[in-house]
């Protein structure tokens, strides 16, 4: 009786982290969103170029000075069951002095922590 209890426990508690994740983020354009840190040695799911390309494009790959930046969502694509927005600075400034626009997976970047909404 114990052993169908702990199973009973253990697959309510499963439903309900599934559940959390699959929360859905409705995005529209014009949205205002902030970059929070990255969840890794770079971001995973904000989808900059790597670091080599941004030094030979002459820009300066600096993920730090990133983090409290404010984007605006110009493009939403939730086809493939994904949710990938492309977004710009708010400011107008570049990202590394080079780059326009970046395209984020979204419900993953929010999810990491990467994205702040």
């Amino acid at each position: 009786m114990k052993k169908i209890l702990i199973i009973a426990f253990l697959a309510f508690l499963t439903t309900g982290a599934q559940e959390s994740y699959v929360k859905q983020t409705n995005a529209t354009v014009g949205d205002e969103l902030v970059i929070g840190a990255p969840s890794s040695q770079g971001f995973e799911h904000i989808h900059f170029p790597k670091t080599n390309f941004i030094i030979k494009k002459g820009g300066i790959a600096n993920y730090k000075a990133l983090t409290g930046k404010t984007v605006i969502i110009t493009n939403v694509d939730t086809s493939n069951g994904k949710n990938v927005v492309t977004v710009k600075r708010k400011d107008g400034l570049k990202f590394f002095n080079r780059i326009a626009t970046v395209k984020i997976n979204l419900d993953k970047a929010i999810f990491a922590g990467e994205i702040k909404s």
